[in-house]
């Protein structure tokens, strides 16, 4: 098999944590492969040189996104990759592709996630990864340190089995299409948090929502907007845990939503309802 083949799905896990869109990282491998294309040199080490290739390609990608991510309408979210239920990732490697270690990684510089992906998810050594970004073994051993820390201060908690947050989602969404906020408020923490990425082109709250009785008001409002009734709530996987994809009656995909649940309770709610992140979503 071609190297590259071969390693595609380590290549795309690498920019799609690095880069949070499918797109992008869809993008960065066809560069990936077109600058491999033209390798006319054996080379020694294909998995190393096509992980250097697509994390310096997906560096670059960060920088030129910078500005358009601080002019970003609302909160940012990545974009939902769907994945399968039984995926045969280690645990490590689920959570840093969960929604909220996207968010957790948006707030490291690109070199800093690019030292972090490599290092703690995919397990290359700091010799491998100074090569690759073409510094010092010292220098990135400090940026991993730094990055390390950093993570290890805003990783989010997660203590509910795939099961109870699969059964806490069916029954949250049964309750929000049904207009029974009283179950809403029961399943729903008390200090929860709602981010909402409708990216300026569709309803979506501006900022974070904090609290049960803000949340549950405001997703009420939103399912009344938008015909609650009529709305076909579809269970899937979603960045390793499970979500729901909300079609409206003529088969469209109107946000695609994960719930994180600690002690029973829903403590975080993440629904991208921008359509241009649900693209890669409508085609699987």
């Amino acid at each position: 098999m071609d190297p590259f083949e071969e390693n595609r799905s380590l290549l795309f896990g690498i920019a799609y944590r690095m880069l949070g869109s499918v797109a992008d990282a869809e993008d960065v491998l066809q560069d990936a492969w077109l600058r491999w294309s033209a390798v006319d040199e054996p080379v020694d080490n294909p998995r190393a040189y096509l992980a250097r290739t697509v994390t310096n390609l997906s560096i670059n990608r960060l920088r030129s996104a910078s500005a358009r991510r601080e002019a970003y309408v609302g909160p940012w979210l990545p974009e939902p990759l769907l994945t399968d239920p039984d995926v045969s990732e280690s645990v490590e490697q689920a959570e840093s592709i969960s929604m909220a270690m996207l968010v957790v990684l948006e707030s490291l510089s690109p070199l800093e996630r690019a030292v972090f992906v490599l290092k703690e998810v995919f397990g290359f050594s700091y010799a491998e990864i100074a090569k690759a970004l073409d510094r010092s073994e010292a220098a990135v051993r400090q940026v991993g340190h730094r990055a390390r820390s950093h993570v290890q201060a805003r990783r989010p908690r997660f203590d509910a089995s795939a099961e109870t947050t699969e059964r806490v989602t069916e029954e949250f969404l049964r309750a929000c299409l049904g207009g029974d906020i009283n179950r809403m408020m029961e399943l729903l923490a008390p200090d929860v948090t709602a981010w909402s990425d409708g990216g300026g082109k569709v309803r979506a709250a501006l900022r974070p929502l904090h609290g049960a009785d803000t949340v549950a008001r405001w997703i009420l409002g939103v399912l009344s907007y938008k015909y609650a009734p009529k709305v076909r709530p579809e269970k899937c996987w979603i960045n390793g845990q499970p979500g729901a994809l909300l079609r409206t009656p003529d088969g469209k995909i109107d946000s695609a939503g994960v719930l994180d649940v600690v002690d029973g309770k829903i403590t975080a709610i993440r629904l991208v309802r921008n359509p241009d992140k649900l693209l890669g979503v409508a085609r699987r």
